[in-house]
């Protein structure tokens, strides 16, 4: 008996599935759609819308036109007093800047008939303040020795000082001083005496300040009237007091000694 052949039937069978798969294949490609692509491209935003203010309420524009006002108050407060203390600074300076020289001083002549002391003029001084007391304006007395040799003659000098803090007029003319030396009870000389002519010399004196006026006194007596008295003081070591006034004020005693 002969073999059925079936290799033909096998090598049909996989070309059937074959063709039968790829159009399984074909037809399901076409059948397959892709889906579509959405847009990339974001929208643009809107701007964000600010919030309506609120109404400020008249309390609250009172508040901040209270403030304002103090403000510009303590302002105008610290403007004036910088201006205050730049004016009181500046005034000061200008008192202050009169006085630096040195206090005038002048010699009288030498005693005889008519003895004299004229002060001269000192650096001018600022004008005259408020407030000058009298009594803070002193004299003072002094000699330019404590004691002298026969034949030396005492420089008497009288010293006028501001105490004040303002400037003080002042008169300081011979008018209105005297050079006095005593002894105990017994009134030796005075410049007075024999004054032949008196002056007077208002001068401003600064706060602190001084005037002086320089009298050299020949060691000689007189008397008021300007007597001729030919006695002469004592020697020996004899002790001297003397005293300087000016207008109504008396300065302390000053003591020397004539050898």
């Amino acid at each position: 008996m002969g073999r059925h052949d079936n290799s033909g039937t096998r090598g049909s069978r996989p070309g059937a599935s074959g063709s039968g798969a790829t159009a399984g294949r074909s037809t399901a490609g076409n059948s397959v759609r892709k889906p579509a692509r959405k847009p990339t491209g974001k929208p643009a935003r809107k701007p964000a819308q600010k919030p309506a203010r609120k109404p400020v309420s008249p309390v609250y524009r009172r508040r901040r036109l209270f403030v304002g006002a103090a403000l510009l108050l303590v302002i105008a407060l610290a403007i004036g007093g910088f201006a205050a203390v730049s004016s009181l600074l500046n005034s000061g300076q200008s008192s202050s800047g009169g006085g630096t020289g040195a206090p005038g001083q002048a010699t009288g002549p030498a005693a005889g008939p008519g003895p004299s002391a004229s002060p001269t003029a000192s650096p001018s001084a600022s004008p005259e303040g408020n407030g000058c007391e009298q009594n803070l304006v002193t004299v003072t007395a002094a000699t330019d020795k404590p004691a002298y040799a026969a034949g030396e003659n005492p420089l008497l000098t009288l010293k006028v000082t501001n105490g004040n803090r303002v400037p003080c007029k002042v008169n300081i003319g011979t008018s209105q001083m005297e050079f006095l030396v005593t002894s105990g009870s017994d009134r030796i000389f005075s410049s007075t005496d024999c004054q032949a002519d008196s002056t007077d010399l208002v001068k401003t004196i600064a706060p602190g300040q001084s005037e002086t006026a320089n009298f050299p006194w020949q060691r000689n007596r007189t008397v008021q009237g300007c007597a001729q008295i030919d006695a002469k003081p004592g020697a020996g070591g004899a002790y001297y007091v003397f005293t300087a006034r000016l207008a109504n004020k008396t300065s302390p005693k000053a003591v020397f000694q004539l050898n």
